[in-house]
């Protein structure tokens, strides 16, 4: 009995985990139900490196898409910038360069530099830029997870985990322009003070898997000798994305090679089954003492999951609306929700939220609509 107890075990763990990953850290998700395909060690606080750069980046692309910045603004680089080491695009103090170039330089370059100027573009200092970082991942539920800098140099205290930063690529990956950096495997981008000699920068993506690998459109690298060899790893093939993290390997090529591994076989044992895109109507509901009756019900996000080859016709969808709601409501307003479930067990729960904002209906509103219904 106690053989078959040890053996059965050994079994258990073998189809826990198909395979080894050489990374003190691992993990791969399905960047739209959040599902955990594979992890390894996916909660022990590292230090990312450069992979700390996705939290700068989502944050100017929330600052981009909500328009409080432009792509052509123009941001002047500070003594402090232009002090950082590492990867960087040389700028010098007085150098004006615009939000888009500064992007690119992060994005492709892994510009540390470039971290530090859109910062201070953004919230005036780094300092006051690293608490939005930190107050971002609190919101993300990255609750393990703490920035002391924009760039991933070393610092104490800067740490993260192989789970943390998959909630944070996957959602940098919902920003629709981002991926034009992203997939930029060579560039160029002149720096230097006009009055001074200018350099036209060779930028080559750090990201070697985006020229070797089908389908690969990001994220980020990293290292240092702390950290070693990190990567957030993102490919998209067979209709859906996935993501694979990669923290504490020992070489780059170990890296790009066990990031494919864990992509390769998401992609060979996984299928994805879609419910519903960002913003579709999913229903209506009815709006008390509002200006309006009724609005429509919207997914708040895309609504899918993956599931094993195999598995797609046993995903159980069921829609929940509330009956009515009462005004002003607000556009965003979580109404219900939809749930995926599989044999009987909850994959993934996204909210329906109101279309458009309601407001509240005064005494006019509610005398033409007692004379519409009379007549």
């Amino acid at each position: 009995m106690l053989f078959m107890l040890i053996f059965t075990g050994q079994m258990s763990l073998v189809w826990a985990n198909p395979f080894d990953v050489e990374a003190r850290s691992a993990i791969l998700m399905d960047p739209v139900s959040g599902k955990v395909i594979y992890e390894k060690n996916p909660n022990d606080k590292l230090p990312p490196a450069s992979v700390t750069k996705i939290m700068t980046m989502l944050i100017a692309m929330e600052e981009i898409d909500s328009g409080n910045i432009a792509l052509t603004d123009k941001v002047t680089i500070s003594e402090h910038a232009s002090s950082m080491g590492g990867s960087q695009l040389y700028m010098e103090p007085g150098e004006i360069r615009t939000v888009e170039e500064l992007m690119k330089g992060i994005a492709v370059a892994s510009a540390n530099d470039g971290c530090v100027a859109m910062a201070e573009f953004i919230s005036g200092s780094e300092e006051v830029f690293v608490k939005r970082m930190n107050d971002k991942a609190r919101e993300l539920g990255m609750n393990n997870t703490q920035f002391m800098n924009t760039n991933g140099l070393p610092e104490e205290g800067h740490y993260t985990t192989a789970y943390d930063i998959a909630l944070m690529s996957k959602e940098l990956l919902k920003h629709p322009k981002i991926h034009k950096w992203l997939t930029i495997w060579m560039d160029t981008l002149t720096v230097g003070l006009p009055n001074k000699k200018q350099t036209v920068l060779q930028l080559t993506n750090t990201n070697k898997l985006i020229r070797f690998y089908k389908g690969a459109n990001g994220i980020k690298t990293g290292y240092t000798s702390d950290a070693k060899y990190c990567l957030s790893a993102s490919a998209k093939k067979n209709g859906f994305n996935l993501i694979a993290v990669i923290l504490g390997s020992p070489t780059s090529k170990i890296r790009f090679a066990e990031a494919s591994k864990m992509l390769n076989y998401g992609f060979s044992n996984y299928s994805m089954v879609n419910v519903a895109k960002k913003n579709q109507v999913m229903g209506e509901i009815k709006v008390d003492k509002g200006k309006v009756e009724n609005i429509n019900v919207i997914a708040k996000d895309n609504v899918g999951t993956i599931v094993k080859k195999g598995q797609e016709k046993e995903v159980h969808k069921e829609i929940v609306i509330q009956k009515s709601i009462k005004a002003p409501l607000k556009a965003g307003s979580k109404v219900g929700y939809i749930s995926l479930s599989l044999n009987g067990k909850e994959i993934t729960k996204i909210d329906l939220v109101a279309e458009k904002d309601v407001k509240k209906a005064n005494v006019l509103d509610i005398f033409t609509r007692l004379s519409d219904n009379v007549l």
